[in-house]
């Protein structure tokens, strides 16, 4: 046993109970990311140490009383920060007691009567607010500048002498200024973001049929049957296997406003070709490169490093659809077969299917069991439906604010005349989820705010899971990085390419998940894949690639492919020109990397360190992957303050 003076904090959350009787998963989930999110980080930065854990609350002790109470009033304030905008009965909220006294350590738990006198004082305290003990106001009154209120000495059960107890004036509100950069930009609800995690953790549950082994072993199955190329994409070799690019079809219809039609139809080729794992399918994004371009087969196969190519064009006309067809060598030029299709609006499901059969017997592409049982899957069978979600897919595709705020109605919409329709799901998921990360951008573009952002990207999600896609899988592992969970991030990524093995979005979603989780030695094959099947999109590959390498330390790589991706795209945002301007600084060239933060955009160098200590530095899992970005950043903010 060891005995010493120590400041004990005790925390737990007001009116547990009746939270986990209204919902037990959102509760636990809650409870969870608080531990993650907050209690752990806030307990850390003022140097404590939390001992115990209870199951709605914690305990912890810190050497000094002025660090005891500062971190619980950055404990409150951060819980607050997150809570607002929420009802009151659904408010997840701290009463915290702060204790002076002698303990005892044994087996790294801690007793004696400080502890249980801390535990009386949170017992006093109001929901949102903080009781210390007048031992610990005597060590930090004049130490820090938050008011308190004497109430006097109090009788404690078990104790022989009453406590004189202190509590925090105005307890419970927490000021603008500490709300902090994440309140202002990112308004973490806790219940909402408890119920986007019990979702998330329930909605998996269901998918173990589909993956009857680890998920990473699923997709080292597919990369075995996949030739990656070169990583730039500068000299493409031809896969092992039958490789296809679906140029996007043209519009022979009288009326220009079907034009979403005919693009949503080649992309739903594209799809339906690219779920098989014996085929290298290019990407819709390099693909539609070649929109309203006349090209050469040839050409256009050897940028894209393909064997075949297959052009057409949809008439719709009323309730009319005529298809055709073409299957191109494009080695020899030759056509494998052409074919024209007729039929009713209503049968356009069975009609791509025959399509793409046709396809697969002149390619000789076998479907083994589970991707015949795929293909037998609709999205939907309701054609109102699915022209209302191509309506809202032509301008999701654009990805802009104003774009994802038209998308909406088309795909609430789709939901309405099919609530089983789980790629509308995963698409307004998607579209909560991009601009609750833009949140100070995108907001009140599309019209709803940051804080209900995370409950309702929660509940389409946990729709869309139901009736699973690539998409939607790719959305609930952008939600684990969010919510530091990188592992289950990275098996999220893991089912999303087991449905479609040759999604480039599926491949970046795994290597982001990977560099999150400290594997940025893995995750570079994957950005090579991701290059393969889309290398006209190039520019967010290689910012990727170039996050990977700066994992790896690899910094002189790192720059030089980030400059590339600036080079090819100069509108990348801040994100990136923070990791360039690490990378330059690791290798010494603080000129370059203060040159490269002196933009208007960026007021203050400082600034952004701040804002990446609360944001992208957060989201790694490893602390030394934080400290390699946050530590960069800091030094020139520092060299920018001189």
């Amino acid at each position: 046993m060891e005995r010493r003076l120590a400041a004990i904090l005790v925390a737990d959350i007001a009116g547990y109970s009746k939270l986990m009787h209204a919902d037990e998963d959102a509760t636990l989930a809650a409870l969870l990311l608080i531990r993650k999110e907050v209690a752990d980080p806030k307990v850390a930065e003022h140097s404590g140490r939390i001992f115990k854990h209870t199951g709605d609350g914690f305990l912890a002790e810190f050497s000094s009383a002025l660090n005891a109470v500062r971190c619980a009033i950055a404990l409150q304030d951060r819980m607050s920060a997150h809570a607002a905008g929420l009802p009151n009965e659904k408010r997840i909220t701290f009463r915290i007691g702060v204790n002076l006294a002698d303990v005892v350590e044994e087996l790294d738990d801690v007793y004696g009567d400080g502890v249980n006198i801390a535990a009386r004082l949170e017992s006093i305290a109001e929901p949102g607010g903080v009781c210390i003990s007048g031992d610990v106001y005597h060590q930090v009154h004049n130490k820090i500048d938050q008011a308190f209120e004497d109430l006097g000495e109090i009788e404690i059960k078990n104790i022989a002498e009453p406590v004189r107890v202190f509590k925090l004036a105005g307890q419970g509100g927490a000021t603008a200024a500490r709300s902090g950069w994440r309140a202002r930009r990112k308004p973490l609800q806790v219940v909402a973001v408890g119920v986007l995690l019990a979702l998330l953790f329930g909605a998996v549950l269901w998918q173990a049929p589909l993956l009857q082994t680890d998920p990473l072993r699923v997709i080292e199955s597919a990369q075995r049957t996949s030739d990656t190329g070169d990583a730039n994409g500068l000299a493409l070799t031809l896969p092992d296997k039958p490789s296809i690019a679906v140029l996007p079809f043209a519009n022979t219809s009288n009326d220009a406003e079907q034009e979403y039609f005919v693009d949503g139809m080649t992309e739903d080729l594209i799809t339906n070709l690219s779920k098989m794992s014996g085929l290298f399918v290019i990407s819709r994004n390099s693909s539609f490169a070649y929109k309203d371009k006349a090209v050469e087969s040839r050409q256009v196969a050897s940028a894209l490093g393909v064997r075949y190519l297959l052009e057409g064009s949809v008439r719709r006309a009323g309730d009319q659809v005529r298809v055709n067809v073409q299957l191109i060598d494009a080695t020899t030029g030759g056509q494998l077969w052409a074919d024209r299709y007729d039929d009713r609006l209503d049968n356009v499901f069975s009609l791509q299917d025959r399509i793409t059969d046709k396809i697969f017997s002149a390619l000789a592409v076998k479907l083994d069991a589970g991707e015949q049982a795929s293909r037998n899957r609709q999205e939907t069978n309701n054609i109102k439906a699915y022209d209302e979600f191509l309506k809202g897919w032509e301008n999701y595709r654009k990805w802009t604010a104003h774009d994802f705020q038209k998308a909406l109605p088309y795909f609430e919409r789709a939901i309405e005349l099919d609530p089983d329709y789980g790629r509308a799901h995963a698409a307004i998921a998607s579209i909560y989820t991009e601009s609750y990360q833009n949140a100070w951008d995108w907001s009140h573009v599309v019209g709803v705010s940051a804080e209900a952002m995370p409950g309702l990207a929660g509940g389409f999600l946990k729709d869309a899971l139901l009736h699973p896609t690539p998409l939607a899988h790719q959305v609930a592992s952008k939600w684990y990085i969010i919510l530091l969970f990188p592992d289950e991030a990275v098996s999220e990524a893991a089912r999303g390419i087991a449905l479609d093995p040759n999604d480039a979005a599926g491949y970046l979603a795994m290597s982001a998940a990977l560099i999150y989780s400290g594997k940025p030695d893995e995750a570079v094959e994957f950005v090579d894949k991701a290059i393969r099947a889309d290398p006209h999109n190039m520019p967010n590959y290689l910012f990727t690639l170039g996050m990977a390498h700066f994992g790896m330390e690899q910094f002189e790589d790192a720059v030089s492919v980030f400059e590339r991706a600036f080079k090819l795209n100069p509108q990348l945002g801040l994100v990136q020109r923070a990791y360039l301007a690490a990378s330059y600084e690791h290798l010494g060239l603080r000129d370059k990397a203060v040159a490269e933060l002196k933009r208007p955009e960026i007021d203050d160098v400082r600034e952004l360190y701040d804002l990446y200590v609360k944001y992208e530095g957060a989201y790694y899992k490893n602390e030394s992957d934080s400290t390699r970005l946050l530590g960069a950043l800091r030094d020139i903010g520092q060299d920018q303050k001189g």
